[in-house]
């Protein structure tokens, strides 16, 4: 009996296939950030108050999927936004449904470090950040894509300075959240990899894979 055939390797892409689709939903999303900016001030503040994840507080466990969407003031928002921007589009280099699994991950690891970890109240999207940027990192390296690893190496020259913030450092920043969306970037990193490796059979749909047939 024959072997059974080698299933073919998803494309491992440094860019999204659709980078116009990409773009135009990465800046909705950041839209989406500044909109929830211009209701918080208008409110007094408001929607940071509820919205915040409140550590070891079982009201407080809302908060992991609305605080990634809040920030203390414009100047905390600004100072996200080229790298929500530009980690974002990247990471949807293996179409929408890896995108939105990865984001995923990294969203609810970081807000649960937060809650377990931190004595704090805790807003805003840099957990997400910094969850996109570790993937970016790994990616390639577990997928074992030249292309991607090159990407990398070119992100972390860049951007390289990002990762001393999963240390305490300053009081007002949460590193607890730096920390867990790295973690949690560095789990779908993995994942990716291992859904994206060939097989000597054709697996079953794993939404972290790429591949030639996702669309954004």
């Amino acid at each position: 009996m024959s072997a059974a055939p080698e299933a073919r390797r998803p494309v491992a892409r440094v860019l999204p296939p659709a980078w116009r689709a990409a773009a135009m939903t990465m800046l909705v999303f950041t839209a989406v950030l500044y909109l929830a900016e211009v209701v918080d001030v208008a409110s007094g503040n408001r929607l940071d108050a509820e919205g915040a994840i409140q550590p070891h507080s079982v009201d407080g466990l809302l908060g992991i999927l609305t605080a990634p969407l809040l920030h203390s003031g414009w100047a905390h928002l600004i100072g996200n936004t080229v790298p929500f921007l530009v980690f974002g589009f990247l990471a949807m280099a293996g179409g929408f449904v890896q995108w939105f699994m990865v984001t995923a991950t990294v969203w609810v690891a970081s807000g649960l470090g937060v809650w377990l970890f931190s004595t704090n109240a805790t807003i805003g999207v840099s957990g997400v950040i910094f969850g996109w940027f570790v993937f970016l990192l790994v990616r390639g390296f577990f997928v074992r894509s030249f292309g991607q690893i090159a990407l990398a190496v070119a992100l972390f020259v860049i951007y390289g300075s990002l990762l001393w913030g999963v240390l305490p450092s300053d009081p007002m920043i949460s590193w607890q959240a730096h920390l867990f969306g790295a973690l949690g970037g560095l789990l779908a990193g993995y994942l990716v990899g291992r859904a994206d490796r060939p097989t000597r059979a054709v697996p079953p749909a794993d939404p972290f894979a790429g591949g030639v047939t996702r669309r954004i």
